[in-house]
């Protein structure tokens, strides 16, 4: 008849009865190949096991270039974040006052973890010094040129900070993040670091590295605390030098 569509065929009823076994099959199979993909890349070995442990208290000099400690400046710094939650998620931390031979200050705080998974990862100061009352001012970029043995320059890329609290305690600081060997900037190169490793089944260390002082004038803070990165990086022997930096390829 005009206008009547005629129906495909319909499967014989074992047919049918056994599409639905042959799906949970297919859909079996690929969970069990997606549980061995993930297994094959589920960082087990952690890379502080190939490229050496840091004992930051004895890596970092007391002494360098014109800086010594100051006997008093425990009392000026200000911790970001209370010592149970660094207890938990950090494996060493070092937080120095430096003097220089003209009476100004630089506090020093380094942080290290040897796993960088989720809920160990190290905090940026953007996260952890608005929890204790530091209000953030102003963010921006800047970098520290620092000679890199007799003759070569290096440029260390840093992130600035611009901080108050309760409007009496103005802070500018730098800071950089090394995931492993690498010196990243920003969420996604940190996080492509973490998977650089972890493909490799290595579970990453990361450490974050500040220089802080106290004034109100945010240049002329910068540019000392330039000047004190590049003198302690000039002083470090290798491989300390690169760990404390890193490098701005993987390696």
């Amino acid at each position: 008849m005009s206008g009547v569509t005629s129906l495909p065929p319909v499967p014989p009823l074992s047919e049918r009865r056994t599409d639905p076994v042959r799906r949970a099959v297919l859909a079996a199979g690929l969970m069990a190949g997606a549980a061995w993909v993930a297994a094959q890349v589920t960082p087990r070995q952690p890379l502080v096991g190939r490229i050496g442990r840091l004992d930051l208290a004895h890596d970092v000099p007391e002494r360098f270039a014109g800086w010594q400690l100051d006997p008093q400046g425990e009392v000026l710094v200000v911790n970001p974040e209370q010592q149970a939650f660094i207890d938990r998620i950090y494996s060493q931390t070092l937080s120095r006052v430096y003097l220089d031979g003209a009476g100004q200050r630089v506090m020093l705080s380094v942080a290290y973890g040897e796993d960088q998974r989720r809920g160990s990862a190290l905090h940026e100061p953007e996260i952890c010094y608005p929890a204790q009352g530091f209000r953030i001012q102003r963010r921006s970029q800047g970098e520290v040129r620092w000679m890199d043995g007799a003759r070569s320059s290096a440029v260390l890329p840093v992130q600035r900070l611009e901080t108050v609290l309760n409007a009496q305690r103005f802070e500018p600081l730098s800071y950089w993040i090394v995931i492993g060997r690498r010196r990243v900037v920003g969420a996604l190169e940190r996080k492509l670091a973490l998977y650089h490793y972890g493909l490799q089944g290595l579970i990453a260390d990361g450490m974050i590295v500040r220089v802080s002082t106290v004034g109100r004038d945010s240049a002329q803070e910068f540019a000392l605390q330039a000047r004190f990165i590049a003198e302690l990086l000039a002083t470090l022997p290798e491989p300390v030098r690169s760990r404390l930096a890193g490098r701005e390829e993987p390696a």
